[in-house]
């Protein structure tokens, strides 16, 4: 009897970690679903607000998911060894759990997927987004330890008003773009959205000789007042954008 009871733990462990191991659930650790889910709920909110379709919100949420998942997946293979040598328990691509061909394999999968939904926007909106898509791409692998991290981040989220700006349903898109004041705004908010996701990392950062933006004001004024501050900015950014939108709209 003790053989037995003994054995029935045994095979309900090796269940739950084949279930924690399994390749679908690895993937989605690996593509940063948080950050990539606030992005997709974020852009899909702001084309409800500006008076777009549910059909068209709906695809606007799509298509962000997969280019978030590119971008998540792009970075945990850029940082595999970095996230193996600091033994990271929410890397499953640094700890060897999911093979780095395996997370190559769904970028590419995820590829094929992004760009038929980025032009269904439109041609002007499906290149505003594959634009930003591709400078967060160049972002994971040039300038991101240096102070010109910001860069690409305030790049990036730039184009997404013109991808809102520009985009309609099945390819029919508009021909307004943003008002100016937008596309400026969404850079702030990147820059903002960069420190906000650098700041958990920041000693291990230091550690491996990493100079980027937010290290670089986390050692002058502190972690604790620059997580306050980047806050307070990033609720202004907001606020800002939500009062552009309701005085002049998202197109000039």
């Amino acid at each position: 009897m003790a053989s037995t009871s003994s054995d029935g733990p045994a095979v309900d462990g090796d269940t739950r970690r084949s279930w924690r191991h399994w390749t679908p659930l690895l993937l989605l650790r690996a593509s940063h679903p948080r950050l990539g889910l606030i992005s997709a709920l974020g852009l899909a909110g702001a084309a409800a607000l500006s008076g777009r379709p549910t059909r068209e919100v709906g695809m606007v949420l799509a298509t962000v998911l997969a280019g978030q998942a590119i971008l998540g997946w792009q970075n945990d293979l850029v940082d595999r060894h970095r996230d193996a040598a600091d033994g990271r328990d929410d890397k499953p691509i640094g700890q060897g759990l999911l093979a780095p061909g395996d997370a190559t394999f769904a970028m590419a999968c995820a590829a094929l997927a992004v760009v038929p939904l980025a032009v269904s926007h439109g041609v002007w909106a499906g290149l505003s987004y594959l634009g930003s898509l591709v400078i967060g791409l160049i972002g994971n692998v040039f300038l991101r330890n240096g102070w010109l991290s910001w860069l690409t981040w305030a790049a990036s989220y730039g184009l997404y008003p013109a991808f809102l700006a520009y985009g309609g349903w099945a390819g029919e898109g508009r021909t307004r773009p943003p008002e100016f004041s937008v596309p400026v705004l969404a850079a702030l908010l990147g820059v903002c959205v960069h420190v906000l996701v650098s700041l958990p990392g920041l000693v291990r950062d230091h550690e491996h000789g990493v100079r980027h933006l937010p290290l670089r004001l986390g050692l002058r004024i502190g972690a604790a007042r620059l997580l306050w501050a980047t806050i307070l900015v990033t609720a202004l950014v907001l606020a800002g954008l939500l009062a552009t939108g309701a005085q002049v709209g998202l197109r000039q």
